[in-house]
């Protein structure tokens, strides 16, 4: 029996776009740390959402359009395939006592702090944007304070009264906590209300990304992050409905898939050191067409990584 047989028989390829889709681009399913150098895990977590709920299951819609990516071994227009220089695993979704913030939390530290001290990277999909807070603790306790490059329509630096787990406030939290560097992130793809004279990070708005070249906007991200550990955040309405409508507040006037793909690939001089997509809301989507961008982000995410690794 060949090889490739044998693993298919144990669910850890994904050649079909339609059979056996169970781990992200058909990943094997695994939770031992040595089997892979990148984890993809799940986050099916929506309690912290402000408009239209159902993020909880954009995992698993991320990795059923994932299938999609499958069929191509060496992802266009990189020049090697991703296998010959990452391992890859899914780790499955994380699992926590419903409604409770609390116990969320105490997932995120009891699964990624061993990973991340036993030298492993997480691309991790959400479920709402407060996901990123607690992820940002934990590789902080690995990393130290971190840069953050922001994908987003929305800043997230409201200070909600009564609120500390909205899905709008993880960024005025996290530098107040000492855990990311304000001076050294950026947010792309801004296009809502925020007050410029207390805003502490560096803004590319839509308006500007839009009309800016994809190496300008390459260049300020780097400038602005420098070579310290980064962390990418990408919210997934950072795209324009058109591209991206399954999400729960969606904005118009956003980036293009193509126009977010670029940028992703040009961040060759960034230290990742963790990496997350966040907001797909498959029940509002249509013909997978967010799910498939969310996918393809991450698998151009990962390919980011592997290279800037090399």
């Amino acid at each position: 029996m060949s090889a490739k047989k044998n693993e298919q028989q144990n669910f850890t390829t994904g050649d079909s776009m339609y059979a056996n889709v169970y781990g992200y681009l058909g990943k094997p399913l695994s939770r031992n740390a040595d089997d892979a150098d990148v984890f993809v895990v799940g986050l099916p977590y929506d309690l912290g959402t402000t408009g239209r709920s159902g993020t909880r299951s954009g995992p698993v819609a991320i990795r059923r359009a994932s299938a999609f990516l499958n069929w191509e071994e060496q992802r266009w227009p990189w020049n090697f395939s991703l296998a010959d220089r990452i391992r890859v695993a899914d780790y499955g979704d994380l699992e926590f006592p419903t409604g409770s913030t609390e116990g969320f939390f105490a997932e995120i530290e009891t699964h990624y702090g061993p990973l991340l001290a036993a030298g492993k990277t997480t691309l991790s999909f959400g479920g709402d944007h407060f996901v990123t807070l607690p992820l940002l603790r934990a590789h902080y306790q690995q990393h130290g304070k971190l840069a953050l490059i922001h994908f987003d329509a929305h800043t997230d630096t409201y200070a909600e009264p009564g609120s500390n787990c909205s899905h709008g406030s993880m960024f005025h939290f996290a530098p107040r906590e000492g855990i990311i560097d304000a001076d050294k992130s950026i947010q792309v793809g801004i296009r809502t209300t925020y007050i410029e004279s207390r805003h502490e990070f560096e803004v590319v708005s839509a308006a500007i990304a839009n009309d800016l070249s994809v190496e300008a906007i390459v260049e300020r991200i780097h400038n602005r992050v420098g070579d310290s550990p980064c962390y990418l955040t990408f919210d997934i309405d950072c795209l324009d409905p058109s591209y991206a409508p399954g999400t729960g507040t969606p904005v118009v006037g956003g980036l293009s898939t193509d126009r977010a793909l670029k940028i992703i690939r040009g961040l060759s001089a960034i230290n990742l050191v963790g990496m997350d997509l966040v907001e797909v809301a498959p029940s509002y989507d249509h013909a997978e067409i967010t799910s498939l961008a969310g996918a393809t982000l991450g698998l151009e995410m990962l390919y980011r990584f592997a290279a800037n690794r090399a």
